[in-house]
């Protein structure tokens, strides 16, 4: 992973100063003014019938301050000052107590002189850029979705996803972590977990700019999470785009439990962490689609499924030297006398050790000799299998090994590849399966 560091991420890094001012010239000075305005970008993806958090009130000055009716809120709620960047001014009451006090995800108490004297900073622009003085809102609370709660700390995930002439060109999802308290922010210590375009799934991850498996609190495997709602937030995405007039923006979006994706933002300057994400370089992903004439989104979505894809494949087997995998692999399997036979196997990293059915071995005339190997974890705990010595090839390599024998006469695949083989491979979980024969 070093070397990977040490010449790729140097190039992204070397390229962004150039990229910044390839992207200024998307973006007319209206359509940024509505991307740094949330009420403002709200109002238009409203417009153009697109789902954003229900908006309950809105607080423009002191004198709507001292008159505004607290009673009217609702038990869970985001308040926010509309400029704001980063996060930066956001406060989100989780729901009520059994005292009826507001609280935060971490069960402290918030009351309204508190909320008061945050919506006066916010008026007085203490989180707007320059301080200019901004307005104070108050919006659904988005609750999160089951299928990401497991990766996430008290807050809520979104995605991001980078739009270039309506097209998707790159997505991260954006996992909140104890130390970023709750926020999806990846400068305060979220998650930053690219996506592959073509299926919704997460591939790489980073945290503070340095690559991680799984997430710190629990340990869950973060490459492979599969995105609810994948299609309809790539079509969200680019049609917020179109409705806010943004050629090249950052789009964010978050999966309520209830209501799906919903818009919670636009970007029109997004930051470049999504590159280290995905392990892959924006500008060169942009320049594919630049000047695109079609006019169909779905069409165009279409089209960034096809280019990007498999991108990240590519990536890592031209910087890594390692071959990727997808979880259904065509193997060669060598006969004592040299024959070779393909089999259909199952790249399983959660098995140690390569598994053939027993039927299969006797037929192809490899059960023998046996070995046998005491102790072998299985589905049902530690068991005594028979082993053989087995020699194989996988994707042009040959591998010498010990394989399990078991009756897999009821099971799709007659093999399985463990992860002691998979030396040298990377394994991408959405991966098509590649035939070698």
């Amino acid at each position: 992973m070093a070397a990977f560091l040490n010449k790729k991420w140097g190039d992204i890094l070397g390229m962004n100063s150039r990229m910044l001012d390839y992207i200024i010239k998307s973006n007319s000075p209206e359509s940024i003014r509505i991307a740094n305005n949330k009420l403002a970008t709200k109002k238009a993806l409203q417009k153009a019938g697109l789902a954003t958090p229900r908006l309950f009130a809105v607080v423009r000055n002191r004198t709507e301050l001292r008159k505004f009716r607290w009673t009217k809120l609702p038990a869970s709620f985001v308040l926010k000052p509309t400029s704001s960047s980063g996060g930066g001014g956001i406060i989100v009451m989780f729901g009520r107590n059994k005292k009826g006090n507001w609280v935060k995800a971490n069960k402290t108490e918030v009351f309204i002189p508190e909320l008061k004297a945050h919506i006066q900073d916010i008026l007085d622009g203490n989180f707007s850029k320059g301080n200019v003085p901004d307005t104070a809102f108050f919006e659904q609370r988005v609750k999160i979705h089951a299928t990401l709660k497991p990766y996430c700390v008290k807050g809520i995930p979104d995605v991001r996803v980078i739009i270039y002439n309506q097209v998707p060109v790159m997505a991260m999802l954006r996992l909140p972590t104890e130390e970023s308290h709750g926020r999806a922010n990846l400068h305060t210590g979220g998650i930053g977990a690219g996506i592959d375009i073509s299926t919704g799934l997460t591939t790489s991850a980073i945290r503070h700019h340095k690559p991680i498996d799984k997430t710190p609190h629990n340990h869950l495997r973060i490459s492979g999470i599969q995105i609810p709602f994948w299609d309809d937030i790539l079509l969200l995405a680019s049609r917020a785009a179109q409705a806010c007039g943004l050629n090249y923006v950052g789009v964010d979006i978050a999966i309520d439990r209830d209501d799906g994706p919903l818009v919670l933002e636009v970007n029109a300057r997004p930051g470049l962490d999504i590159q280290f994400a995905n392990l892959s370089p924006l500008k060169s992903r942009l320049r594919r689609v630049e000047g695109l004439k079609m006019k169909s989104i779905e069409k165009k979505i279409q089209l960034a499924k096809n280019l990007f894809g498999a991108e990240l494949d590519q990536e890592i087997e031209d910087i890594y030297g390692h071959t990727v995998l997808g979880i259904e692999e065509e193997v060669i399997i060598f006969d004592h006398e040299g024959r070779q036979y393909p089999v259909l196997a199952k790249i399983d990293t959660g098995a140690y050790r390569t598994t053939i059915d027993e039927n299969l071995a006797i037929r192809l005339g490899i059960n023998s000799p046996v070995i046998i190997h005491k102790g072998v974890r299985g589905a049902l705990g530690r068991q005594t299998r028979p082993v053989i010595s087995l020699e194989m090839s996988l994707r042009n390599r040959n591998i010498k090994t010990h394989a399990s024998l078991i009756d897999r006469s009821h099971m799709k695949y007659d093999m399985i590849i463990g992860r002691r083989d998979m030396k040298g491979f990377y394994v991408n979980p959405s991966k098509i399966r590649q035939t070698v024969l």
